[in-house]
């Protein structure tokens, strides 16, 4: 028998790290009729489950460093409050800059972060060299890190915001792909599932990559594309140091961090099509682990553990959309968070929450992230996209 119930209030389509915080702080706002829709079995295996986990400051924008300096903290402070681990762990970021114009734009974003409150270290090709001493670094111009960037769960924080919502009377379904949204003549939605349909008041789409699936069914275009991403991680490598950082080498947008007793490295192909492809590209893997071992030779001696392919969701800037849609009432987005959305969730839950409760959000200006900004020429572009 279906789990889904014929009406409710707010419908948030997509139950990722987006849909669940937005379903828990509605929640805990007092409405009481939510119901969360995630097409696979689990909560939290799409874009979400198959990131690298990764929180950072360390943005070109202001703001997303203002989106950071609100979500960090709430993970931070994430165990002791949603009664849920998440292996937050502080290892830092490292940005390995290697030719003059990043050296240049770098200078400028930390300039930027400062002014904002982010201690973001500069580091020149010596002290990248000397802290990381495992890394083959003679190319290195100058470097950037933060020690309060670094990693938690994916998997913990979406189990702890399902299991905290649930309590509050969110009613989360699994199974349950959106394949059609009726629009009724009150202004009333009707989505359509294979367990059923459930009429609302309200729809939320947190629907990541498929946002822009969901969106076109109620005649909305959203510029939110899937973007293939691949990674794997290690078998042991007992020579790393347990100081290593999480480091990214920005030119090639390549990146390894400590994962368990190995670790996990990804590297995007900037001519990736596209496409909800989430196969492993095996051809692209030899040349992200060429590259890997060319900056971090002491890969060599590692074996595959597992490999895995998952989906950013891209916009034109880089940006999110947190944004109702004037041209469709009741109809709000949270998606197009292009890479960087597990460790913005837990404000864009809140941020969102406050758009549809109190007309607009007020615990940070987002104006600058709305829907109207691509008709309107309003983009500006995030630099520090991996």
């Amino acid at each position: 028998m279906s789990d889904l119930p014929s009406t409710t209030e707010i419908v948030v389509i997509g139950g990722g790290v987006m849909g669940a915080s937005t379903a828990y702080h509605l929640a805990r706002r007092g409405v009481k009729d939510i119901v969360l829709l995630e097409k696979q079995e689990m909560f939290g295996l799409g874009a979400t489950g198959k990131c690298a986990g990764g929180i950072r400051y360390q943005f070109s924008t202001e703001v997303n460093i203002r989106l950071s300096l609100h979500s960090l903290p709430m993970l931070d402070r994430f165990a002791d409050e949603m009664g849920q681990s998440i292996d937050r762990r502080k290892t830092g970021y490292m940005f390995l800059l290697t030719n003059e114009q990043e050296v240049q734009t770098f200078r400028n974003t930390v300039a930027l972060q400062h002014r904002l409150g982010v201690n973001t270290e500069w580091l020149s090709g010596d002290d990248v060299r000397r802290r990381v001493p495992q890394l083959a670094a003679d190319d290195v111009l100058a470097g950037t890190i933060n020690a309060e960037d670094g990693l938690a769960d994916p998997a913990g924080v979406v189990l702890g915001y399902i299991n905290r919502g649930r309590e509050l009377g969110v009613q989360p379904v699994t199974d349950a792909p959106v394949t059609a949204i009726d629009i009724n003549a009150n202004g009333t939605y009707t989505v359509h599932t294979p367990q059923g349909q459930i009429t609302c008041e309200k729809i939320v789409n947190a629907a990541g990559p498929w946002s822009a699936v969901v969106s076109d069914m109620v005649g909305v275009s959203l510029p939110v594309v899937p973007i293939r991403q691949q990674m794997l991680t290690t078998t042991t490598l007992p020579e790393l140091r347990l100081d290593f950082p999480f480091v990214i080498d920005f030119a090639r947008s390549l990146y390894f961090h400590p994962e368990g007793d190995g670790l996990l490295t990804g590297m995007s192909n900037p001519n990736q099509p596209v496409s909800f492809d989430e196969s492993v590209d095996e051809e692209w893997e030899f040349t992200h682990l060429e590259a890997a071992i060319e900056r971090l030779p002491l890969l060599e001696k590692a074996g595959l553990r597992a490999h895995w392919a998952g989906l950013y969701e891209v916009t034109p800037d880089a940006h999110p959309i947190i944004s109702g849609i004037a041209e469709r009432p009741n109809y709000y987005v949270v998606a197009g968070f292009s890479g960087h959305g597990f460790m913005h969730g837990p404000i864009a839950g809140l941020l969102m929450t406050e758009i549809i409760l109190d007309g607009a959000a007020h615990t940070e200006d987002i104006r600058s992230l709305d829907y109207a900004r691509f008709a309107e020429g309003r983009l500006v572009r995030e630099y520090n996209v991996i």
